[in-house]
């Protein structure tokens, strides 16, 4: 496990974050966004994939400030209800600000790493939230956001953003249920910056790296248009 670490966009404070590093010079970085389980066995795989495919891959710890290096396995229940508590007490302004202070980070170079110009993002559940609110809220080249809860009350955001953005919405998600869905499309589905993906029959949870919640096909569905996406904005 390579760690590193990143000061806050304020500097008065610093959080851990996993590091995946390609085989030669980056192409561009992406910062993958936790879910409510922290930077888990999962999630770290996912930063590796990316390095597989030419990125530099970084996923900091959003929940540092409540408690560092949180690592939960959502198949056990008792853990499911811990991330579901880190949730609650959680503060998304701030983990767009330490997403911010990431973006910062990778463009001028950190721990001996070259600095990367184009950096886009890839969230998860609460990450897929955060995907969007640093849409709406950043300057980052390209954001995807995987099942991303709350979205639709956040939607007087959207006219905020100016660089691409993709939605990845399981049809069946027991989180964010049809008329939130209904409202994420009638919000944005004439943006121009921005592009929905439905996935009818899936649940919360379907691109998960591990696990029960992972559905095969619609996860390399989904993935398969993550790549592509990121090629066509990032390089």
């Amino acid at each position: 496990m390579t760690m590193i670490n990143i000061a806050t966009f304020d500097h008065s404070g610093q959080l851990d974050a996993y590091v995946a590093l390609p085989a030669g010079t980056p192409k561009a970085a992406i910062i993958v966004i936790q879910e409510i389980f922290g930077v888990n066995p999962g999630i770290r795989q996912k930063c590796d994939h990316w390095a597989k495919l030419g990125y530099l891959a970084i996923a900091p710890d959003l929940f540092w400030r409540i408690k560092p290096g949180i690592q939960l396995d959502p198949d056990l229940d008792a853990e499911l209800q811990e991330g579901f508590g880190y949730f609650q007490a959680y503060d998304p302004n701030e983990g767009v600000q330490d997403i911010e202070a990431t973006i910062r980070a990778i463009r001028m170079g950190i721990d001996g790493i070259a600095p990367v110009a184009k950096v886009g993002c890839v969230g998860y559940c609460l990450g897929g939230k955060l995907a969007y609110m640093a849409a709406a809220r950043t300057d980052i080249d390209a954001s995807v956001g995987y099942y991303g809860v709350m979205i639709d009350q956040m939607l007087n955001e959207s006219h905020a953003i100016a660089h691409p953005l993709m939605l990845h919405i399981p049809g069946a998600d027991h989180f964010v249920p049809a008329d939130q869905q209904a409202a994420i499309h009638a919000g944005l589905d004439d943006h121009p910056k921005v592009v929905l993906h439905d996935y009818p029959g899936l649940d919360h949870g379907f691109a998960a790296e591990m696990g029960n919640r992972r559905n095969e096909a619609g996860a390399q569905l989904a993935d398969g248009r993550t790549r592509d996406f990121f090629a066509r904005y990032l390089g």
